[in-house]
């Protein structure tokens, strides 16, 4: 596909989603937001891709809506414009959840409103140490949308969550790390080495059962301990009859690496 303000690239089992607003520091405008759907259904279905990585071109990483368009949407009293807008956000973050696949948010620099949530919608985020986070909503009378209700209060815990909501302050990366918004926090010079390095690093696991674990994570939030056995078993057994299983002993057998990836 041809998508105007998203760029995707495809390398050594890594597709990059790239979002490319770099003069308005990658916010939201027009189709973009389904651009972002569409490239994400694009690297699902793409069998050579075992990760995925999203990030921003220029200095940031996403900074949420286009106000200006905010601002024309309330001029006009524009409901139904509005209500597609959020609606496309909650594509985008339910495919991250559901993706089979690792995604990395690599947050190069600002990521606030509904691009905290992007990356917080991620399964990991790794940082440069210029990038910030903020859910700055009710600085323009919102209310926190693509999932950062879901995602904020289960990363920070609800008190943190409510704080960081309320007082929409942005929030600089080594405090991100600290709260556990962030999962490493990098020198801006070495985020996209250190990101391709984590990628790769996940692109040569087996991928079976990275995706069953994924799965397995989130699900556990809203189940219970037996439950949860139940799903290991029947997890345990899908990768214990999988090609990945035999790579994975004959090769700790024989004492030499894994090539899970290798067909990639």
């Amino acid at each position: 596909m041809t998508f105007q303000h998203v760029l995707v690239e495809r390398a050594d089992g890594i597709g990059t989603l790239t979002l490319n607003r770099p003069d308005k520091l990658n916010a939201f405008a027009g189709r973009m937001r389904q651009e972002i759907a569409e490239a994400l259904d694009e690297l699902e279905r793409d069998a050579s891709v075992g990760v995925i990585v999203i990030t921003g071109a220029g200095r940031g990483f996403c900074a949420g809506a286009d106000v200006g368009y905010m601002a024309e949407l309330v001029e006009r009293r524009d409901v139904e414009a509005m209500a597609a807008l959020v609606d496309a956000g909650r594509q985008v973050v339910t495919t991250i959840r559901q993706s089979r696949k690792p995604v990395i948010a690599s947050v190069n620099g600002v990521a606030v409103g509904g691009g905290a949530n992007l990356a917080l919608a991620c399964d990991i985020r790794i940082a440069s140490d210029r990038a910030s986070l903020g859910q700055t909503f009710n600085r323009i009378g919102l209310h926190p949308d693509w999932g950062g209700t879901y995602f904020l209060p289960r990363l920070v815990g609800p008190a943190k969550a409510l704080e960081l909501v309320w007082l929409a302050d942005i929030i600089e990366a080594p405090e991100c790390e600290r709260l556990g918004l962030f999962n490493r926090v990098v020198p801006h010079s070495l985020l996209a080495e250190a990101t391709r390095t984590w990628a790769r690093a996940l692109a040569d696991k087996p991928a079976l059962a990275l995706s069953l674990a994924k799965r397995a994570i989130y699900d556990s939030l809203d189940r219970s301990l037996p439950e949860m056995l139940d799903y290991e078993l029947d997890a345990q057994m899908q990768c214990f009859e999988s090609g990945d299983a035999s790579e994975g002993i004959r090769a700790f057998t024989e004492k030499r690496a894994a090539r899970f990836g290798a067909a990639r």
